[in-house]
């Protein structure tokens, strides 16, 4: 058994190795040749399938006991807000990073990931939501984490070293990657540094967000509800095909199927 104080470390690895999955599999699905933008429609729309009924039904519950508190009112004001919210944590965030992840590589997506740490931190400072005394060992130690943290990202993104054979040569991983000039790769990192900036702004802004609204299932719901609506809409435009947005019983399938508990 993990002891009490050591899980939240434990659930943090454990969420790592989740989005390092599925980073991997995304990437695989995209060389395999699914739509991006479809991709995230259908990203959004199985976690809504998932979410929406189990908020509603938790908002029953709640509302059948008559000891628990009443839960806020949802107005006009509070659904404007959850769907710009979507527009930017999820519609706008999601697509820029996944179209990002196609021009690079699995490796530099979970190394930008580890610059939303860095952002968020930033975006509390500004917000002054965070606080740091630089004279202080712990605000030296967070100083000099960010710095650690930026550095690590950009090496991992622009330092090409030797190529390793790869140890899984599973068929579902077998689709060659698309080529990539550099200038191509540069702009794909640093599009995901920036869909990694915004996902860090869409973070912070859930702190007032569940303060005004704490039913953390419905808004969370809500807004890939909103998400979905948004990305169809985006999807549509892109490709208007929509013979290309049919699915198979592929690594596309599996993509989507595994990145709803990422969503959720």
């Amino acid at each position: 058994m993990v002891d009490g104080a050591k899980k939240p470390y434990v659930v943090a690895v454990a969420i790592q190795v989740i989005y390092t999955g599925l980073f991997v599999v995304s990437k695989a699905a995209f060389d395999s040749g699914i739509n991006t933008y479809v991709f995230i429609f259908y990203r959004l729309t199985a976690a809504t399938a998932l979410l929406l009924p189990l908020a509603l039904i938790s908002s029953c519950r709640r509302r059948s006991t008559t000891t628990a508190t009443p839960e806020p009112t949802m107005s006009c004001r509070l659904v404007f807000k959850l769907f710009l919210y979507a527009l930017l944590g999820n519609t706008f965030t999601l697509n820029v990073y996944n179209g990002s992840l196609k021009q690079t590589s699995a490796t530099v997506g979970s190394a930008a990931t580890n610059s939303m740490p860095v952002a968020t931190f930033l975006l509390a400072l500004l917000l002054r939501m965070e606080a740091v005394k630089v004279r202080s060992r712990s605000g030296l130690g967070k100083l000099v984490g960010v710095a650690l943290c930026v550095a690590g990202v950009l090496v991992i993104a622009f330092y090409a070293g030797p190529s390793i054979r790869p140890l899984a040569h599973h068929p579902i991983f077998a689709h060659k990657p698309h080529s990539v000039s550099n200038s191509a790769w540069i702009r794909g990192t640093f599009l995901l540094l920036l869909a990694c900036a915004t996902w860090s702004l869409w973070i912070v802004l859930q702190v007032p967000l569940l303060k005004e609204y704490p039913n953390k299932l419905m808004a969370t719901a809500m807004q890939c509800m909103f998400g979905a609506l948004q990305s169809f809409v985006v999807a549509v435009v892109v490709e208007r095909d929509f013979a290309k947005w049919k699915l198979g019983l592929d690594i596309g399938l599996l993509a989507i199927l595994y990145s709803v508990s990422n969503v959720s």
